[in-house]
């Protein structure tokens, strides 16, 4: 039969320690406590918890014992107490003595905080706090000290990157955005930043030693003006890509423009067709054709307001309503007709793998856009051409944003999962540990592979 001692050191799951004594105990709330009086032993006991190397012993051991919180036993809150002590490392200065059981600064042990961690991964922060019997505040603090004993060296997702993704996504109201850097070649987050722009990102570039920019090879983004400010700047020999969805996106932005400047010009027009030809109550006769010129006149506006995912989705995907209206449109209004076409002659342009005959596409789409008579489509003009080879260098190279966009996707949802943050580094700590192919361990569990990414 396993003794006492044997049980307790069974329970705290930490080797190198001595167990003095423990007893039972209920709080004012009728909770029951087991607390446990343990030591280092005597090979651990003036260890520095920074570089866990032997130091000279600074002071006397505390009068009274400190508490950290363990894991609990079949319900039972498992605390244990040890009279802690000071050293003096050469390194670090005077310290507390380590203690093997916890994080530097912490009053959890290691295992309690690695739970606590990988619930959050998962759950929503108040759950995790409610089940772990914690502050909510307390959650983050966690995450942050097991994320820092799982990967000590942060800098090291910046070593060997070649093809990256740079974007900003909001994380609260008020206009505040984070800059999310990714590795396309591991589909992991290297950089977090607060804010978005130059600045920022040139906190990124800064960090990078002269090799690690030499290897990035390819950039990808949005047309923002920063990021290809800061690639010229620092990485000049890199190729610039600007992703096909937001290209897509500029052009649909530009085809809704003009939507909703043809529908207020046919809405007017009914209005003032209404207005001019006052209809007495009733049905209006057969023949008459004022009547039916008011009521094609608002069918058209009508259409027309409608027609957003019409104009918006490809040919092949629309339903037997929506070809009908696209018809429509064709057949009463060229001008909108028009810049539905140079939507889609772009979008297809975008797709093709050759990049001789893609630029010779685009070269027309430029022609056609510039003498389109839409004011819309010739600002997109303007835009397009400004990034005509960073287009091109996305079509010789076949790379996308999409794994930036599916990253920003899972921060919203952990943004969503703990209904905000308080402390943005704690979202940017759990940003580092869930975009990443790092496994939390569980205490008493057989190891696990590397999560995919």
């Amino acid at each position: 039969m396993a003794s006492a001692n044997t049980l307790l050191k069974k329970i705290i799951n930490v080797n190198g320690v001595v167990v003095e004594d423990f007893r039972f105990y209920d709080d004012m709330d009728g909770v029951k406590h087991l607390r446990i009086s343990v030591r280092p032993n005597a090979w651990h006991q003036n260890d520095c918890p920074y570089c866990h190397k032997r130091c000279s012993g600074y002071d006397q051991p505390s009068r009274f014992p400190k508490i950290w919180r363990g894991l609990d036993f079949g319900g039972i809150l498992v605390e244990i107490e040890h009279h802690t002590h000071r050293v003096f490392c050469p390194e670090h200065g005077v310290v507390t003595a380590e203690v093997p059981w916890a994080y530097p600064n912490s009053r959890f042990t290691k295992d309690f905080d690695m739970t606590v961690t990988w619930l959050a991964e998962y759950l929503p922060r108040s759950a995790v706090s409610n089940y772990m019997r914690i502050d909510w505040e307390t959650v983050g603090k966690c995450v942050s000290r097991s994320l820092n004993d799982l990967e000590p060296e942060r800098a090291r997702r910046l070593n060997g990157l070649v093809n990256i993704g740079i974007d900003e996504t909001s994380y609260k109201k008020g206009h505040k955005y984070i800059t999310v850097i990714v590795n396309h070649d591991t589909n992991t987050v290297v950089w977090v930043g607060e804010g978005h722009g130059k600045a920022v990102l040139t906190q990124f570039y800064k960090l990078l030693s002269d090799e690690q920019l030499a290897s990035i090879k390819v950039v990808t983004g949005d047309g923002a003006r920063w990021i290809t400010d800061c690639v010229n700047e620092f990485t000049p020999d890199c190729e610039r890509c600007i992703d096909a969805f937001h290209v897509v996106e500029w052009a649909m932005e530009a085809l809704d423009e003009v939507r909703k400047s043809r529908w207020r010009e046919a809405y007017e027009r009914s209005q003032e067709l209404s207005k001019a030809n006052p209809q007495k109550p009733g049905r209006p006769r057969s023949d008459d054709r004022i009547a039916a010129a008011i009521k094609a006149a608002k069918a058209k506006a009508e259409d027309i307001k409608n027609a957003t995912y019409t104009l918006g989705k490809a040919p092949e995907h629309l339903s037997n309503a929506q070809a009908v209206r696209l018809e429509m449109i064709q057949a009463t209004d060229p001008v909108l007709y028009r810049a539905y076409l140079l939507k889609e002659s772009l979008r297809l342009l975008l797709k093709m793998n050759d990049v001789e005959e893609a630029e010779k596409e685009l070269k027309h789409w430029l022609w056609w856009a510039s003498h389109s008579r839409i004011p819309a489509f010739k600002e997109l003009y303007k835009k397009i051409k400004r990034h005509k080879e960073h287009i091109l260098n996305t079509i010789r190279l076949g790379m996308s944003n999409a794994r930036i966009e599916a990253t920003n996707n899972k921060i919203k949802l952990i943004i969503r999962k703990a209904y905000g943050f308080r402390n943005i580094n704690n979202m940017m700590d759990m940003v580092y540990l869930v975009c990443s192919d790092i496994t939390v361990p569980l205490p008493n569990r057989k190891p696990t592979a590397a999560k995919a990414a």
